[in-house]
């Protein structure tokens, strides 16, 4: 199946020259899906860039598993959210969800494509639950077959990020098995904790399923990888990262625990510790909209990610 590149809506993060002065390149491209993959994808990030500084990056937790094409140089991991899985570089890569932050590194070039995948989309893209990627990081072709590696050479042979983004709606399309569908009852649980931004505890969750707590925690854990309260804390966390650093001027600490539903300031403080392994104020300076150093997994302060759609 074919789609129109009419319908990705792309939005530029920063447009710069194809070939700038000096080899310096920073692009960013962040666009949409077209309509019929919204179910499965909530967005495709490519970045491009190139005369950077070595950095470190934090990958940080969020409602989405990672989905990474690269297209010069491989994504370096120096440390996963498994501290027993070993550091690696990778062509390709597809992380489940996790709790505490991804370590990535560049000496200076870096290039690829992420895509946001929810996880309730993975049996029918990837023809598993997002259960077996929890916490983990592995090589996308592990999961994906040949499929990983020529969809990986499509996008380098594009001419453009819009030609690249339409090369990805229809191999995923054609990937796609809507038969490989969740329990109604976990689909309801993660839509509800996603519209309340988390702030759902397990017994109403359970109570409006029909199920036990234990039986929603297993099930829900199975499908998602997290339990519901760890999925609620991501959630959390997810939605106020993305306001402190999308907030001009920035927003008081205080304000944003009230508003993203943290007991007080102390608490909004401890979480972003244990999920970002920094506080508010350390990730802000190192990766906010003024430090612009990373493009990829979650990287900057680009806008908060489309709700589940299915």
């Amino acid at each position: 199946m074919t789609t129109d590149a009419a319908e990705h809506d792309a939005e530029p993060l920063r447009e710069v020259p194809d070939a700038p002065v000096d080899g310096y390149v920073d692009e960013a491209v962040r666009a949409r899906p077209a309509t019929a993959l919204r179910p499965y994808v909530a967005w495709y990030s490519g970045y491009r860039q190139r005369g950077l500084a070595p950095a470190v990056h934090r990958g940080l937790p969020s409602p989405h598993l990672t989905f990474i094409l690269t297209l010069d140089e491989p994504l370096v991991i120096a440390e996963h959210p498994d501290p027993a899985q070993p550091p690696g570089s990778y062509p390709t890569l597809l992380g489940g969800l996790h709790t505490t932050p991804a370590l990535i590194t560049h000496a200076g070039a870096q290039s690829g494509v992420q895509i946001a995948v929810h996880p309730l989309a993975a049996r029918a893209l990837f023809g598993l639950p997002a259960g077996e990627l929890a916490g983990i990081d592995v090589p996308a072709d592990a999961v994906l077959g040949k499929l990983g590696p020529r969809l990986q050479e499509q996008l380098r042979s594009a001419r453009d990020w819009e030609e690249r983004f339409a090369a990805l709606d229809g191999a995923l399309l054609r990937a796609a098995r809507p038969s490989g569908q969740v329990p109604p009852e976990v689909g309801w649980a993660w839509r509800a904790l996603r519209r309340s931004g988390g702030a759902l505890p397990v017994a109403a969750l359970a109570r409006e399923t029909g199920w036990s707590a234990r039986h929603l925690q297993e099930r829900f854990r199975r499908e998602t990888g997290l339990s519901p309260k760890a999925a609620a804390r991501v959630i959390r966390f997810d939605r106020a990262r993305h306001l402190l650093a999308s907030a001009d001027p920035p927003t008081r600490l205080a304000e944003l625990a009230v508003r993203c539903g943290y007991f007080d300031q102390a608490h909004l403080a401890r979480e972003f510790r244990a999920l970002a392994g920094a506080a508010p104020s350390a990730w802000l300076a190192a990766e906010g909209p003024s430090a612009e150093r990373f493009r990829n997994v979650q990287g900057g302060a680009a806008g908060a990610a489309a709700e589940w759609e299915a």
